[in-house]
C-alpha cells in the first residue's frame, strides 16, 4: 500500500471492530480520532465520510482500481477489509455465507440491543435527571440474554461462530459480548459462549486492537455534557 488506511475511531464497541480488524489483517492504518463526547461526529467535515454521524468509518487510498474510496458502517467496513486482503471471509460460498448471515445477526441484533442495555443500565440512570426505567432495563437485559443464548447453542457445535474458522464475524461479535458484565448478563449457563470470549480475547491482534486509544475511553456515565452529545439526535 502507498499509504495507510485513515481510521475515524473512539474506542468503543463499533470501534474496536475495525481497529480489531486492521490489527488482525496487517493492514497500516493512522488513527483518526472522533471524539464522540464531545460532538466530534457532527463536524461537516466528518459527515462528509460518515454522513449517519457515527464512527467508525475509514477512508483507504487505495481503492478499488487504485482510486481512494471512503466507507461507513462497521459492517460494511469489515466486509471490504476482508474482501480486500482475501482474508477472515471464508474460503468456499457456503462459508462465507455462514459468515455473512452471523455478520448481519450482529449488526441487526447483538449490536442494537447491547447498545440499549448499556445505555439503560448504565448511562440513563445517572442522567439529569435520573432516567431510571425499569421496563426498559427489563426488556434489553433480557434481549441481549436470549441473543447470547442463541451465541451459545451456536457456539456448542462450532470452533467460532461462523464455524471451525475465525472470521470477521467473530471480529464484530466480540467487542460487545465481552462487555456482558455491563449489560448484566450471567454466563454460568453459556460455557460455549464463556470459551469463545477467553479464546477470542487470547488473540494478540485482538488484544492490541480492544487497546488502541484506550486512554481515552471516559466514563460517560459521569460526565452529563458527554452523555447530551453522545444520544443527541
Amino acid at each position: 500500500m502507498s499509504a495507510p488506511i485513515d481510521l475515524y475511531y473512539w474506542p468503543t464497541p463499533n470501534g474496536w471492530k475495525i481497529s480489531i480488524a486492521l490489527e488482525e489483517m496487517g493492514l497500516p492504518y493512522a488513527l483518526q480520532l472522533v471524539d464522540i463526547t464531545a460532538g466530534a461526529q457532527f463536524e461537516p467535515a466528518f459527515l462528509k465520510i460518515a454522513p449517519n454521524n457515527r464512527m467508525p468509518a475509514i477512508t483507504d487510498p487505495d481503492g478499488p482500481d487504485g482510486a481512494p474510496i471512503s466507507i461507513f458502517e462497521s459492517g460494511a467496513i469489515l466486509q471490504y477489509l476482508a474482501r480486500k486482503t482475501g482474508r477472515f471471509c471464508g474460503s468456499t460460498e457456503r462459508q462465507r455465507i455462514a459468515v455473512d448471515q452471523w455478520l448481519m445477526w450482529q449488526m441487526g441484533g447483538v449490536g442494537p440491543m447491547a447498545g440499549q442495555a448499556h445505555h439503560f443500565l448504565q448511562y440513563a440512570p445517572a442522567m439529569d435527571p435520573p432516567q431510571d426505567l425499569p421496563y426498559a432495563k427489563d426488556r434489553y437485559r433480557a434481549e441481549v440474554g436470549r441473543l447470547y443464548g442463541v451465541l451459545n447453542r451456536q457456539l456448542a457445535d462450532n470452533e467460532f461462530v461462523a464455524g471451525d474458522f475465525y472470521s470477521i464475524a467473530d471480529m464484530a461479535i466480540w467487542p460487545w459480548a465481552h462487555l456482558w458484565k455491563r449489560q448484566e448478563q450471567q454466563i454460568d449457563d453459556k460455557p460455549h459462549f464463556a470459551r469463545w470470549i477467553k479464546t477470542v480475547g487470547s488473540r494478540p491482534a485482538v488484544q492490541a486492537g480492544r487497546a488502541v486509544a484506550a486512554e481515552k475511553r471516559a466514563n460517560i456515565a459521569q460526565d452529563k455534557q458527554a452523555q447530551a452529545l453522545l444520544f443527541k439526535r
